[in-house]
């Protein structure tokens, strides 16, 4: 039976139309994906479905949810459509929660929005969906506020939300975009169920084709706002028919790092490193604990390696990453290029620093919108080689950024005015312009759709092999290690528990850590690590 059907539905900011005549239908018990990059349209269009379009956007066609017309709806059976016949799951649970509400009152509203009902037996109820979310302890965390819980514990809260009303469509908009491996597994496992038990629809949003591969019956491929290309999931994959669906398909990271020179030196090695964060309680902020941050790692890393930290968030491989620069207090050694980067005093810590950088997992978050990408990329220059002469700054910052992929007219422009995978490439030239030799690469493309992810590896990995740059590579995503390690560490609350070749990691993983992200990552679609 037919829950949702759309048919020529667009959306308009103005006179810009953004979404072209989109229909498809979703029927009880089905999963419908809708794939796509950035900028596609396909949030866009989940968002028409419950007249949440943001202000400034009018939408056109028809929209019948549960036989019910939603396009221009008045507001009151809007109000009994959200939530009481369509869930919605959005991509960024931090920014939809209160973050001043504890999340049993958040839970507890859904419902009393929807029907009578008193606090005490919402509250309760609120529990019990906790714990069909996979709270252990969920009575325990009805008080807890959104900042204390895990992005996945947050992600299984806006899900016992959207199910507070027993809806029977479900709409999840990126759901696991910000999630490792591991955690990703766990919230389609639990989507899975909870539509198995229910008989739901689920209208699944996403970049990543293997989640659709796994999870959905149907898919609609979207491309600037116009789908084109929609078909049962296993006839997509088997045969695409559109250039577009084929270079999604295709777009995985591939290729290998640069081979290893036997004789390479080792350029960095820590001991024992440790990064503690004091837990301080009472009146007087007395110190009771420790949070065990980096809990006594060794690691070493040859000149034109790739190490690859890997493990869940929380695990502390950023952290790690921090305290190898001396970005954050830390206890231990770490030696870079024979000098001890820990007892370093400031000036010969800047001297080592100019070969020493990093690439921040969120590059619009790291640079400044109040400079051009010139002076962001030459913000280093004036650090390091504060005598260089102007004409030669700018002809150094000019070749970087054409080596990164960016033609001169970057130069004068500011971050907005650049793509996701376009602030990435200006974030690693401001680290490439002071010629390092080690360089820290936190989570580079964990924020990108797949077909730019692809281009970025593609770009380290020529940058590796041009200039024999060391790579500490911190990352979730061992689809992308596996283009990019030569050596894997696996870190888990705090320390390493398993370090090997790439093959032998993924290969035949020891740790039974290490083989369940193993199995997170390749195990449920058949496409196992060894695959090109």
């Amino acid at each position: 039976m037919t829950l949702l059907a759309v048919e020529r539905l667009g959306v308009a900011f103005g006179a810009r139309q953004v979404v072209h005549d989109v229909s498809f239908s979703l029927d009880r018990g089905e999963t419908l994906a809708i794939v796509g990059e950035s900028g596609s349209g396909k949030s866009l269009t989940a968002l028409s479905l419950l007249g949440l379009l943001p202000p400034g956007a009018v939408a056109s066609g028809m929209v019948r949810l549960d036989g019910t017309e939603t396009l221009g709806a008045p507001e009151r059976q809007l109000r009994r459509l959200r939530g009481g016949v369509g869930g919605m799951i959005f991509q960024e649970p931090m920014t939809s929660l209160n973050p001043l509400t504890r999340i049993g009152e958040q839970i507890a509203e859904a419902m009393r929005l929807h029907r009578p009902i008193t606090l005490a037996a919402a509250r309760r109820r609120a529990g019990e969906l906790l714990d069909e979310v996979g709270f252990h302890d969920a009575a325990s965390r009805l008080d807890a506020r959104p900042h204390q819980l895990s992005g996945g514990q947050r992600q299984r809260v806006m899900i016992a939300m959207a199910l507070a009303n027993d809806p029977p469509l479900l709409i999840a908009d990126e759901p696991t975009t910000a999630l490792d491996v591991s955690v990703q597994a766990q919230i389609l496992a639990l989507l899975g169920a909870e539509k198995r038990a229910r008989g739901l629809a689920l209208l699944l949003i996403t970049h990543d084709l293997t989640i659709v591969r796994r999870h959905a019956d149907r898919v609609c491929v979207m491309q600037r706002g116009t789908i084109v290309e929609a078909g049962r999931t296993d006839e997509i994959f088997a045969q695409p028919q559109h250039p577009y669906t084929r270079a999604l398909i295709e777009a995985e990271p591939r290729g290998r790092p640069p081979p290893l020179a036997a004789d390479a030196p080792v350029l960095l090695e820590a001991r024992d490193l440790k990064v503690h964060f004091p837990i301080r309680r009472g009146l007087l902020r007395r110190t009771v604990g420790a949070v065990r941050a980096v809990d006594g790692i060794s690691l070493r890393l040859r000149e034109g390696e790739t190490l690859a930290l890997v493990g869940e968030s929380g695990s502390g491989k950023s952290t790690a990453g921090y305290a190898l620069l001396r970005l954050t207090a830390a206890s231990g050694r770490v030696a870079f290029a024979g000098k001890d980067v820990l007892s370093q005093p400031k000036p010969a810590m800047r001297h080592l620093r100019a070969r020493m950088q990093i690439v921040f997992q969120d590059p619009f978050g790291s640079l400044s919108p109040r400079l051009s990408v010139g002076e962001i990329v030459a913000e280093g220059l004036g650090v390091h080689a504060s005598g260089m002469a102007r004409a030669e700054r700018e002809r150094r910052v000019a070749a970087v950024l054409a080596e990164v992929g960016l033609g001169e007219d970057a130069l004068h422009r500011y971050p907005h005015e650049f793509s996701g995978g376009q602030r990435q490439r200006i974030a690693i030239a401001r680290a490439m312009v002071l010629n390092p030799s080690f360089v820290v690469l936190d989570e580079p493309t964990s924020a990108l759709d797949m077909s730019v992810q692809a281009q970025i590896v593609a770009l380290l990995q020529r940058l590796q092999r041009d200039h024999g740059l060391a790579y500490l590579f911190i990352s979730h995503d061992l689809r992308v290690v596996r283009a990019m390690a030569h050596r894997v560490a696996v870190m888990r609350a705090g320390r390493i528990v398993e370090t090997g070749t790439l093959e032998a990691i993924m290969g035949a993983p020891q740790h039974p850590y290490t083989r369940a992200l193993m199995a997170a990552a390749f195990g449920l679609d058949g496409d196992g690590p060894g695959s090109a």
